[in-house]
């Protein structure tokens, strides 16, 4: 079986910016096969590129910012860092540079990525806005589903 990592980026600290480590910490209670692992990878970056590579595939949750209803869920497959949606949260130039380099290392797993329609990523808060929140149900079936 492909090792899966699912992995969650924000920053818990700026409400809906926070929603993948929201996602990660709601998937620790659910029962997931023994080839998936949860992540979270704070605010991205670089500093994953080793933890992440010798996974086969990679389901990646985070907020975007975008002209879609507050707690909007797409699915996405970038195969390059410019395939992420533009607006991308607070640390869009982190993921995109560990995308590149994996890209240059030959080392690319298939990456799926989940993002969840926020209004505003710099409210300072822990809690999700209740749009955004009403989605995390939503996604976790979405990844259940997947691995």
């Amino acid at each position: 079986m492909d090792k899966t990592l699912i992995l969650g980026v924000g920053n818990l600290l700026l409400k809906d910016e926070g929603v993948g480590i929201h996602v990660i910490q709601a998937l620790e209670k659910e029962t997931l096969p023994d080839n998936v692992s949860l992540m979270d990878g704070g605010t991205g970056g670089l500093h994953l590129l080793s933890w992440i590579q010798d996974y086969d595939r990679i389901i990646m949750v985070d907020a975007t910012l975008d002209q879609n209803p507050p707690g909007t869920i797409r699915q996405l497959r970038p195969r390059y860092a410019s395939d992420f949606p533009p607006l991308m949260s607070a640390h869009e130039i982190g993921l995109r540079d560990m995308i590149e380099a994996m890209i240059l290392t030959g080392k690319l797993p298939d990456i799926q990525l989940i993002v969840i329609s926020a209004a505003d990523i710099n409210e300072v808060g822990m809690e999700l806005t209740p749009a955004v929140e009403a989605a995390v149900p939503e996604v976790i079936e979405m990844i259940k589903a997947s691995c």
